[in-house]
């Protein structure tokens, strides 16, 4: 009969255990000392409840002040599953004692619903210690209070921002020069500039004035060749400057234009002959440049 007696109280008691609405029930606190005014305190309530019970989350404390001194900044809840809750609350203490001071987290209830029924388990209360932002006695000098400075912040390295922000000098200025070579801004770098120079004459030539453009072009090509250049001779200056090749009908239309205007009387100069070559100057240019 004892033995029977004890299986059964056995039995009451696991009975009991499992009936119970929240299996698994934990609060994870930090430390309980060394705060100061103005510091935030995290702290987490892990539980596990009996399938089919759920938490109210409406019966949870509501961001904002809790009393004269606490605030409850944020609250986040997450389920691993139905049964599984961790709740995170973030508090900030405003409070500035004269000496170590002890304060408490206040308790609250979770609230749970199995239906219609409402279950509840107490959050319980936390105390720590906050610290004062001053000594209770503060120390005097012949010059008044003593009041001691902050701590230097440590100083930030800069030497990447300054490597950084050489290579980007660096950088920058061999861009500058490199367009100051494409579009023939280098004093040493006459040839070129040759078709610029061309083509801002022949922009501003009437037809009065086309031997002046017809003189400018033939400075540019003369120029580049190193000798008067011939129609003769296009074969060999395409060997040394193989860019104005693509140019070859323009050039032929060019020579042979220049000849008419020289050796032919009664050459008459129309305005389409001075779009003409102000366009093959313009081409020229381009390929000086580097654009073609």
């Amino acid at each position: 009969m004892r033995i029977l007696f004890v299986l059964f109280l056995f039995v009451l008691g696991c009975s009991s255990s499992v009936d119970e609405p929240i299996r698994y029930f934990k609060v994870e606190t930090p430390r309980p000392f060394g705060y100061v005014n103005g510091d935030e305190i995290s702290q987490r309530i892990i539980f596990e409840t009996r399938p089919g019970i759920s938490l109210e989350r409406a019966s949870l404390p509501g961001k904002g002040p809790l009393n004269r001194w606490l605030n409850l900044n944020d609250i986040r809840v997450s389920q691993a599953d139905d049964q599984h809750y961790q709740i995170d609350l973030r508090y900030q203490i405003f409070y500035a004692p004269l000496e170590v001071k002890a304060l408490t987290l206040p308790s609250f209830e979770l609230q749970l619903n199995q239906g219609e029924q409402h279950l509840s388990q107490t959050v319980p209360a936390w105390t720590f210690t906050l610290s004062p932002l001053r000594e209770l006695v503060v120390r005097q000098t012949e010059q008044g209070e003593y009041m001691r400075p902050d701590s230097p912040p440590p100083l930030l390295n800069t030497r990447p921002a300054l490597y950084g922000l050489l290579a980007s000098v660096v950088t920058a200025l061999a861009l500058a020069v490199a367009l100051a070579w494409q579009y023939g801004y280098l004093a040493f770098n006459g040839r070129r500039r040759l078709f610029k120079k061309a083509l801002r004459t022949v922009s501003g030539i009437s037809k009065n004035e086309m031997a002046t453009g017809l003189q400018a072009l033939h400075h540019c090509l003369n120029t580049l060749n190193g000798q008067p250049l011939f129609v003769h001779q296009l074969a060999d200056f395409y060997q040394r400057h193989p860019h104005y090749q693509a140019l070859h009908a323009q050039w032929l239309w060019f020579f042979n234009y220049s000849n008419r205007f020289y050796f032919s009387p009664g050459m008459t100069v129309v305005s389409g002959d001075i779009q003409q070559l102000k366009t093959l100057c313009q081409l020229a240019r381009s390929i000086e440049r580097g654009s073609r």
